[in-house]
């Protein structure tokens, strides 16, 4: 097994979190994704991060399960983010679901509890819910996903516990800096779903040249500029060179020129939507 990836950020609860972790988005059930985990995990993530609608909690967990067993790690090594979909949003459809989670991936518990969207009229009910499993020490730390400001500043105004993560789609297409600044002097961590924006950047010029002059690949390139500017990432692949090549971002650093030029490649756009009130069909 290899050295574990150390960085890690600390919450606003006191946990640490990994800055980098693997995603398993459009992932089906089924080998490739039990052994992309373990893969992973071999390779030193120790953050994995799947949802309920994703439909492959239980080959998350299958995997963790293997990767533990070949030994040198336990549960308390790993960090493990779901989330609660649209449709299971407000308080006891919620506390169901987290324990519907819970028992598709065969955990006891889970790092971090997520509300997947904003659904207008349901996510504070859900929110209490989250609350009163962190209370109870069911989970280590909660959060949300694709909050706004708005949505993070209605939260605030009632929330007994601050969220301690906003996971949000983030890449150099869509720098959302208002929001990094209101997440980051509010003491919430920001997470990066699809940080290579499904591979839609992989061939920018400007890229490419950095990368170039790096000797490392866009990919890289891309991720190392989420951990400078203090936001969490979670590229998805199910290739075991790619989660190799996406792990290895610790030994080149970019200059302040170089994440300027790739801050400057921003035209707000995004490959999901802003918001919905669907209860099927995920965008992330």
């Amino acid at each position: 097994m290899t050295a574990f990836i150390h960085p890690t950020t600390t919450l606003n609860n006191g946990v640490t979190m990994p800055v980098l972790g693997l995603g398993v988005f459009q992932v089906e059930e089924g080998q490739e994704l039990v052994q992309a985990v373990k893969t992973a995990i071999r390779q030193g993530y120790r953050s994995i991060d799947t949802a309920a609608i994703y439909g492959n909690e239980a080959s998350v967990g299958q995997g963790i399960r293997e990767a533990l067993q070949e030994g040198g790690l336990s549960r308390e090594d790993l960090f493990v983010t779901s989330k609660v979909w649209n449709a299971d949003l407000g308080y006891e459809s919620t506390l169901a679901a987290y324990e519907a989670s819970l028992a598709k991936l065969g955990l006891e518990y889970l790092d971090l509890y997520l509300i997947h969207w904003p659904v207008a009229g349901k996510y504070k009910e859900a929110w209490r819910a989250l609350e009163t499993l962190y209370k109870e020490g069911r989970v280590r730390a909660i959060g949300v996903s694709n909050f706004q400001i708005h949505h993070l500043e209605d939260i605030l105004r009632d929330a007994e516990v601050k969220p301690m993560v906003n996971q949000v789609e983030f890449h150099p297409r869509l720098t959302q800096q208002e929001l990094l600044k209101f997440c980051c002097e509010q003491g919430i961590q920001l997470e990066a779903w699809s940080p290579l924006m499904q591979g839609g950047l992989l061939e920018d010029p400007v890229l490419k040249e950095i990368a170039a002059k790096h000797g490392v690949s866009v990919a890289q390139v891309i991720l190392r500029w989420d951990l400078q500017q203090g936001v969490v990432t979670i590229p998805k692949s199910t290739k075991a060179h790619r989660i190799a090549e996406n792990a290895d971002l610790f030994g080149f650093e970019l200059t302040a020129g170089e994440m300027e030029r790739i801050s400057g490649l921003n035209k707000n756009q995004r490959i999901g939507p802003t918001r919905t009130t669907s209860t099927s069909n995920p965008p992330c």
